[in-house]
């Protein structure tokens, strides 16, 4: 069995909202995604991929901005962590 990677970065903390970036890594050796290789997420939100059979291990923290920095642009916050386990 070899794992496959799927990070989605989602507009809010809620499973169902729209994919703002993504990056895949494919275990199997398969296939070699990059970064920037598609103009379209794979899925259009977390949901859609837990209903493709990806399994959910990683969801980030939720951590308020600071007072003052609320309008300030940063890293993507809502970053999911996403594996699929499939035969080599």
């Amino acid at each position: 069995m070899r794992q496959q990677v799927l990070v989605l970065y989602l507009n809010n903390s809620a499973l169902d909202s729209p994919v703002v970036g993504w990056a895949c890594y494919d275990g199997t050796g398969r296939t070699r995604p990059t970064t920037g290789d598609s103009d379209q997420p794979p899925y259009q939100t977390g949901v859609a991929a837990l209903a493709d059979g990806w399994r959910l291990f990683q969801a980030a923290q939720l951590i308020p901005p600071y007072p003052g920095t609320e309008h300030e642009t940063s890293f993507l916050k809502h970053e999911f962590f996403f594996e699929k386990l499939v035969s080599s």
